[in-house]
């Protein structure tokens, strides 16, 4: 039997201890990459094609890194455009089939004060974010708490032929 320990992501929390077989397959590696800035409007398309060249670096198959690009657009623009935060940090993930990528902030989640008429917003420019993160990725979710918003997002990556 092997032992695995792997460090948490918060620090307080006590690390995981996997047991394995001897000669099972061991788990797909984890690919990390992580870039920050200031969010103003030039952190989007920054984020973009640092979301976009990590991926292409690490093989991901064209249309999971097309998905990768609107998601990051979307999620950083969300958080340059509606936060308030002087920062912001995306975290791209790459283990096996599946990518994840999280836009983290400093702000405040700023809460719409009217709910959204239809009608009205039917030829809005804007507002469909995270519907399009949605339909995008196999899901996402979003923590808010009082250092910040953070939104977590997952991409199935298909195998690719050999």
């Amino acid at each position: 039997m092997v032992l695995t320990v792997e460090a948490s992501p918060r620090p307080s929390a006590r690390p995981v201890v996997r047991a394995r077989r001897r000669g099972a397959t061991p788990p797909p590696p984890v690919t990390i990459a992580a870039s920050s800035m200031p969010a103003t409007e030039r952190a989007v398309p920054a984020m973009r094609r640092f979301a976009r060249h990590t991926a292409l670096r690490w093989s991901v198959p064209r249309p999971t890194v097309d998905a990768l690009e609107l998601v990051v657009t979307e999620l950083v623009a969300n958080a340059v455009l509606h936060s308030g935060s002087p920062d912001v940090t995306v975290l791209i993930t790459y283990r096996g089939g599946e990518l994840t990528v999280e836009v983290k902030d400093s702000g405040r989640w700023r809460v719409r004060q009217e709910p959204r008429r239809v009608p009205e917003d039917a030829g809005a420019a804007c507002g469909r974010g995270l519907d399009l993160v949605a339909h995008a990725t196999s899901g996402w979710l979003a923590f808010l708490s009082v250092t910040g918003t953070r939104v977590v997002a997952t991409l199935s990556v298909p195998a690719t032929r050999a």
